[in-house]
């Protein structure tokens, strides 16, 4: 009989990741409050590895109780800049000023997965890329924050990579797929190993 996949998460980016792979998998997303959580875990000083595994972790969770015997795979980005966590912009000028404050310098974007079967964890990896931004002027930064609003004020860092923001940057570390707030290749090789999907 063949295991069900389901995503616990309401982005479209790794909704269309996985499709676009061949996975067959239903989403449900889990409703949590993600900023509370975020809030609670950094006033106990954790890290922002810790911060996404653990917010990927509970969205799992939540759709795996109600998804006896499917793999639920909970997903979360955070963007570490010197050690503290950067969040989605809260308005444009909170975008222009995270943007201000990373130019010229590196940061690492933490991509979180984590599948629950059964409301048991079964399987867990955090992927990283380090990235690092030119020097933009305040006017083309102002400009592509008026430009892109509608688009990245839902992204960490207030830039989307597959979109104009890649010409914020210098040069990039790592895996694409994490950029995009998914280890993709990581839980394609796992869901083989398990016999999920097919080799």
């Amino acid at each position: 009989m063949s295991v069900p996949i389901v995503l616990a998460s309401g982005s479209t980016i790794r909704a269309q990741l996985l499709r676009n792979a061949g996975i067959d998998f239903s989403v449900n997303v889990a409703r949590i409050d993600e900023d509370s959580v975020k809030q609670a875990l950094l006033a106990e000083d954790a890290s922002p590895r810790d911060i996404a595994d653990a917010l990927a972790e509970m969205k799992a969770r939540k759709v795996s109780d109600k998804s006896p015997g499917a793999m639920v795979i909970g997903c979360d980005q955070v963007l570490d800049f010197d050690g503290k966590v950067i969040s989605k912009p809260d308005s444009p000028e909170d975008a222009l000023q995270q943007l201000k404050s990373m130019r010229g310098r590196r940061h690492a974007l933490l991509s979180a997965a984590v599948v629950y079967q059964n409301s048991e964890p079964v399987w867990r990896h955090v992927g990283q890329v380090r990235l690092r931004m030119r020097a933009s002027s305040d006017a083309y930064l102002r400009d592509y924050v008026t430009r892109n609003w509608e688009s990245i004020r839902y992204s960490v860092g207030a830039y989307k990579l597959e979109e104009e923001g890649v010409r914020l940057f210098a040069d990039i570390d790592g895996d694409y797929f994490n950029v995009l707030g998914i280890p993709l290749l990581e839980i394609i090789n796992f869901l083989v190993v398990k016999g999920v999907i097919d080799q």
